[in-house]
C-alpha cells in the first residue's frame, strides 16, 4: 500500500484574529508562535503545507455594525490591509499553496477558499494526492472546526492539533471538539503528533 501523503492547514493565523486585531481571540498572537515553531520543526513531516487567510472585500451580512458575534461579527480580514495578511510569526513558514476565502460571503472553511489560479482547496489537495491532513490555527471554535470537519467530509484522514488552536471561547471549544470527535476527526497534541 502506498504511504499517504500529508499536508498542513495553516487555518486564518492573521493578525486580525490576534490581540490587538479587529477580532481578537485571547491567545492568538501566542498559538502563532507556537505554529510558527511547530513548521519549522517538522516540515520534512509535510507533503505539502497550506495557509487560509479570511479576504474579505464586501461579505455582506457576515459584518454588521452590531454583531452578534454568531452569524454577523464587526468588520475584520479586511482585503489588502496588514491584518489580512499572515502573521508575521509565520514570515519564515513558506507555505506551498495559500488560500483566500470569504471575499464577497461568510466563509469559515478552508475549503470555501481559493488560491491565486482559482482552484479549491479541495482540488488542489487532491491534485497533490494529499489523503492526511493535520489542522492548526484560529480559531478552534470556529473555522478550524469548520475546515476540519470539511477535511473529514472530503474522505482525508483529519486530525486537529489542539495545542495548536484557540478557541474564541473555552465553551465554544469544548463544544467544537465534541463535534469533532462526534464526525471521527482525530484530536491530538502536537507532541503526539508523530511518534519515531
Amino acid at each position: 500500500m502506498d504511504q499517504g501523503r500529508r499536508a498542513l492547514l495553516v487555518v486564518d493565523v492573521q493578525p486580525t484574529f490576534c490581540e490587538g486585531g479587529a477580532l481578537p481571540v485571547a491567545g492568538g498572537n501566542d498559538v502563532a508562535e507556537a505554529i510558527a515553531r511547530y513548521a519549522a520543526a517538522h516540515r520534512d513531516r509535510y507533503d505539502v503545507v497550506v495557509t487560509t487567510q479570511d479576504w474579505h472585500v464586501d461579505p455582506g451580512a457576515h459584518f454588521s455594525d452590531a454583531p452578534d458575534f454568531v452569524d454577523t461579527w464587526p468588520p475584520h480580514g479586511v482585503a489588502g490591509t496588514a491584518e489580512a495578511e499572515l502573521h508575521p510569526a509565520l514570515s519564515e513558514l513558506g507555505p506551498d499553496v495559500s488560500v483566500r476565502k470569504g471575499e464577497y460571503a461568510a466563509a469559515y472553511s478552508g475549503f470555501e477558499g481559493v488560491d491565486a489560479q482559482g482552484r479549491a482547496l479541495a482540488a488542489i489537495l487532491r491534485e497533490e494526492q494529499v489523503t492526511d491532513v493535520d489542522v492548526v490555527g484560529i480559531a478552534e471554535s470556529h473555522c478550524v472546526r469548520a475546515t476540519a470537519l470539511d477535511a473529514h467530509s472530503e474522505g482525508l484522514r483529519t486530525r486537529v492539533l489542539t495545542d495548536l488552536t484557540v478557541p474564541v471561547t473555552p465553551e465554544l471549544g469544548a463544544a467544537a471538539r465534541d463535534d469533532l470527535r462526534a464526525a471521527g476527526v482525530e484530536l491530538v497534541a502536537s507532541t503526539a503528533a508523530f511518534v519515531d
